[in-house]
């Protein structure tokens, strides 16, 4: 019943019976009868309330922008983004990626000047990908993934002179530098043999730890591989200023296209599922998070991130004591950015609700292709 229909009902039950009691009826005015309206209404309202059914209003609560915010449990900010970068071997290289909307492959001629306005704008992190492009540079054993002269370990130091305060990761694999473009050394039935590879991928990350990383990130999925590392940089010495990000929950899948074209990653035969997690294996997923975690790692990293909430909830029940990432890789944000071109939604708007619901599900640290454009966002 409305508040109008209340004061009308009111006001013809009060009518006078006589045309004897007019005078009487002038006393009536409009404001009683509004007056009672409110009344009756409030008594209403109380009654619902005695019921029991006031904690159905949920409207006031959110009515406003900022009680909007206040009802996440964690909101995002600049310090939670890790920005992607390729790093070529060609100094001025400075290249677009098609897949990548809006993202580029660059030299180190380039790296400082691109990154000076993000900077600014309050950039507080980098993952470094190298990628090899001279035609010698691709071998068998990924021997380039640790070149001192490399686009990686230069990048780390150049970046560590030109922005002493960024906080710099390494991703570590060599998907971008073996003939093969698979994830480790293989045996010579194509299969990979995980005892070399872990010893060579634990020798890349500590290269990188000395170069200047501040973290490390083994994504290349091999068992074991978190405790070498870990047992290498306590024998150098450096596991107390070195963190180990691992990639521990690591799904198979066709979300990585816009990257290999990117670092030029693809592999020339098979696939990676072996080493990969399936994308139904959330109990396999579990297990690898259990197994980094004693191994020694730092920060649990799930990827890709938007179709694996349910696996970032688990490493946040995993390890809760300790950070968790997620990495909102490059198939995610092509298909973002290709559905707003074709006006499916608001690309802003989905850019902030994809992110969102990484950080409800548990993440604390997102890598994203998006930060350039969050920096300028999180600001208005």
């Amino acid at each position: 019943m409305s508040f109008s229909t209340l004061v009308n009902d009111l006001t013809y039950r009060d009518r006078p019976s006589s045309t004897n009691t007019i005078s009487t009826a002038n006393h009536t005015d409009t404001r009683s009868q509004i007056s009672r309206a409110r009344s009756y209404a409030s008594t209403a309202a109380t009654s619902v309330s005695v019921a029991g059914e006031v904690s159905s209003q949920l409207h006031g609560g959110y009515s406003h922008p900022l009680a909007r915010a206040w009802q996440a449990e964690r909101q995002l900010t600049k310090s939670m983004l890790i920005y992607p970068l390729f790093i070529t071997d060609n100094p001025d290289e400075m290249e677009s990626i098609a897949s990548l909307p809006g993202q580029k492959r660059m030299g180190l001629n380039k790296v400082v000047d691109f990154l000076q306005p993000l900077v600014a704008k309050g950039l507080k992190s980098v993952i470094l990908f190298g990628v090899p492009l001279a035609p010698a540079a691709k071998d068998a054993l990924g021997t380039a993934a640790d070149d001192p002269q490399g686009p990686v370990i230069s990048a780390i130091r150049l970046l560590r002179r030109a922005y002493p305060r960024m906080f710099i990761v390494a991703d570590v694999c060599l998907c971008e530098y073996t003939t093969h473009g698979h994830c480790g050394i293989l045996h010579e039935d194509g299969s990979l043999n995980n005892t070399l590879s872990v010893d060579r991928i634990s020798d890349v990350a500590m290269a990188y730890a000395e170069a200047g990383a501040h973290c490390v990130a083994p994504s290349d999925m091999n068992d074991g591989r978190i405790r070498a590392i870990k047992l290498k940089l306590i024998e150098a010495g450096i596991a107390h200023r070195v963190v180990l990000m691992s990639y521990s929950a690591k799904f198979s899948g066709c979300l990585y296209g816009p990257f290999r074209d990117a670092a030029g990653s693809c592999p020339s035969f098979g696939d990676r599922k072996c080493y990969q997690l399936p994308p139904g294996g959330r109990g396999l997923a579990r297990r690898a998070i259990q197994r980094d975690i004693s191994e020694g790692a730092d920060i649990i990293m799930v990827k890709p991130a938007t179709q694996y909430l349910d696996i970032i909830s688990d490493a946040k029940e995993i390890g809760k004591d300790m950070p968790v990432a997620a990495y909102h890789v490059s198939g995610e944000y092509a298909m973002i950015h290709a559905a707003a071109k074709a006006g499916v939604f608001d690309l802003k708007a989905m850019a902030f609700e994809a992110t969102e619901g990484i950080l409800r599900a548990g993440a604390s640290i997102v890598v994203s292709y998006f930060t350039p454009d969050f920096l300028d966002w999180l600001e208005t």
